[in-house]
């Protein structure tokens, strides 16, 4: 069944292989990113594969922002089925570090962009008696490093707000957390810290590919309405991490 995906954090990583997959599968897609430039390129590789994609730019940061993000979606194909709330920052430092901007911004993004989003696709979904929200995680939503404890603590919270939405929904929005070990994106690029950027490097010598996320994903939304997929882990197969 063919089915109208928005995915925020779409021009890169797993929200661009997601994006992928998603339209490949035969979804219809729109996307959401700050970069427009990236999901104009992609929106046109799609189309060419024969896909059917719209983009915009958004700032999941800004509720407002999020609400029209899928007010475009709802205005353009009828309806929203799925939301991914895929758009995240991982600016790892030690705490001692005191980089509050950082904290802050993981905070915004990790945090309040997930609840932006359902905020923004909750009402329409259930006027609609259906819907499915996809928030992407991490391992680390299961378990703490040094150099990640602020990172960690806004991935516990997206879990502990997918566990919170999952018991509210009655089963008429379907929930799943999807929680990637080490994935190869662009998350990393953004350590200020030099030591924390170094042990990461290391870290991700061992990493899975963007679309194994991407599966994940295709998965939990492929599944009958009647049976809602809670909590996938997807880690490297070589990895302890």
């Amino acid at each position: 069944m063919t089915k109208v995906v928005a995915i925020t954090g779409a021009s890169s990583g797993i929200g661009e292989a997601t994006a992928r997959r998603l339209a490949a599968d035969g979804h219809a897609l729109m996307l959401g990113a700050r970069r427009v430039e990236r999901l104009a390129a992609l929106g046109r590789e799609i189309e060419a594969a024969g896909g059917t994609v719209a983009f915009r730019r958004l700032d999941v940061t800004d509720a407002e922002d999020v609400r029209k993000f899928v007010a475009a979606a709802d205005e353009r194909y009828g309806r929203v089925d799925v939301l991914v709330n895929n758009a995240g920052v991982m600016p790892l430092s030690p705490l001692a570090a005191l980089e509050a901007g950082e904290w802050d911004r993981m905070i915004d993004v990790n945090v309040r962009g997930v609840l932006h989003g359902i905020a923004a696709a909750l009402p329409v979904m259930r006027a609609r008696g259906s819907g499915h929200i996809v928030n992407i995680a991490s391992v680390g939503a299961h378990e703490v490093s040094p150099t990640a404890a602020v990172y960690c603590a806004t991935k516990f919270a997206v879990r502990a707000i997918s566990e919170g939405l999952r018991q509210e929904s009655g089963g008429v929005v379907r929930v799943t957390l999807v929680s990637p070990g080490v994935t190869e994106s662009e998350l990393a690029d953004g350590i200020s810290d030099p030591a924390a950027r170094e042990a990461m490097r290391a870290y991700r010598a061992v990493a899975l590919p963007a679309s194994a996320v991407a599966g994940a994903v295709a998965y939990a939304v492929s599944q009958p309405a009647e049976v809602d997929v809670n909590e996938i882990v997807v880690r490297p197969a070589a990895s302890a991490q």
